[in-house]
């Protein structure tokens, strides 16, 4: 979530009646509770229970809001379109299709997955440097399972 969006919302809870605000977005969620002269926010990743979610004071949330993010690489992350067996190359003994480092290009092949006896290639969706294989060799990969990164 934007850190200027995050530090409205508080600005918001503070100056109301409201005493809690919780929103759901696809990163995950932001609790905001309006405590005796406290509001506590939570930002809690989509994987994470919201229990698990660690509470700050108003102040040093909107301390945080206010710094700048620092500025890191967009890493993409190609997802398995199926459930299968995840192969790094054509058949046992061949160079992989990409080591971490490589570059691609979209349409590239960058793994296979059998799934029913049938091999599938799996094509980068988006060019650029790969820059983590998150997958063994002959691993069951799950629909959605992240299969690599790239930056």
């Amino acid at each position: 979530m934007d850190l200027r969006k995050l530090k409205t919302l508080i600005d918001l809870v503070s100056d109301s009646n409201v005493s809690e605000l919780e929103i759901t977005e696809a990163e995950g969620k932001v609790r905001i509770v309006k405590g005796s002269n406290t509001v506590v926010q939570a930002y809690v990743p989509a994987s994470m229970p919201m229990a698990a979610a660690p509470a700050a004071p108003l102040a040093a949330v909107a301390a945080q809001a206010e710094a700048p993010a620092p500025e890191a690489p967009a890493l993409h992350t190609v997802k398995s379109p199926m459930v299968g067996t995840f192969y790094r190359s054509a058949s046992p003994g061949a160079k992989s299709f990409v080591e971490v480092g490589d570059m691609v290009k979209v349409g590239d092949t960058i793994c296979i997955i059998e799934a029913m006896k049938i091999l599938n290639e799996i094509e980068a969706d988006k060019a650029g440097k790969v820059t983590q294989i998150l997958c063994e060799n002959g691993q069951a990969v799950e629909y959605g399972q992240s299969l690599l990164t790239i930056e």
